[in-house]
């Protein structure tokens, strides 16, 4: 089975991914600048969105009230079990923290957790271009029992082969990468160069311009079984039928 995990900003992604039959949100805002930390509130009807508001935690529900969230029909429409990742990034830019920025993205997986989020989706290197291992240890301790994905800080590191092997042993349970290049599908070859390398040991999850146009393409050169995108239509937002297609491509070529 191949699964399509979308990337939204805001509400309307969200639903536009669950029609399209996404198989995972990551939520963020700011995508625009590489993504942030999206607000509790957005995190709710999310939530609220995905799994319908009767599921989402009594913490969530209060949050909720008078946000205008998702109204009971639209929860009628799109509940289900699509899980719901959170980016915990606390500002645009490189990805070298201070002890302050490191508190803070502590703070932000407590709140996930508390909400009742899927997963985390965190990364953070150190100057010299290196996972930052002290500080992802920290991040990932305080993540658990979560799942959690290494994002594309990944794409800034100075030795791809290297950093692949720092994120295995911190444990993560995917790595989202375009292959250290602008997009996936140019960093296709090195993408199949990490699927082989890490040999079943993680989940290597391509992203960055997958489109319908696409996807066929690097699915054939890469042979894994996730895959990322926001499948933006000409309206801005997630276009479910840009989703649909993805999915139909990937699928046809993993499976055959």
């Amino acid at each position: 089975m191949v699964l399509f995990e979308c990337c939204c900003q805001c509400l309307q992604d969200v639903e536009g991914a669950i029609r399209g039959g996404a198989g995972r949100i990551e939520l963020c805002s700011d995508l625009a600048e590489g993504g942030v930390t999206p607000d509790e509130a957005l995190i709710v009807e999310a939530l609220s969105a995905c799994r319908g508001a009767e599921e989402v935690s009594p913490e969530a529900q209060e949050v909720c009230s008078g946000t205008g969230a998702v109204s009971p029909e639209a929860q009628v429409v799109l509940s289900g079990e699509v899980p719901v990742n959170v980016l915990v990034r606390p500002r645009a830019g490189d990805f070298v923290y201070s002890e302050d920025e490191a508190g803070l993205m502590m703070e932000q997986i407590c709140t996930c957790k508390r909400l009742g989020v899927n997963g985390v989706v965190i990364g953070a290197l150190t100057r010299e271009g290196d996972i930052d291992l002290p500080l992802m240890r920290r991040l990932v301790d305080a993540a658990r029992p979560l799942e959690v994905t290494f994002h594309r800080a990944f794409d800034e590191c100075r030795n791809p082969a290297v950093a692949l092997e720092d994120v295995i042993s911190l444990g993560c349970e995917r790595l989202l990468t375009s292959g250290c290049a602008p997009s996936a599908e140019e960093g296709k070859e090195l993408l199949a160069q990490l699927m082989r390398q890490a040999a079943g040991r993680i989940i290597i999850m391509p992203g960055a311009g997958i489109k319908p146009g696409n996807a066929a393409a690097i699915a054939a050169a890469v042979q894994t079984t996730e895959y990322h995108g926001s499948a933006h239509g000409a309206s801005g937002f997630t276009d479910s039928e840009a989703v649909k297609q993805i999915r139909t491509s990937l699928q046809s070529v993993i499976s055959g």
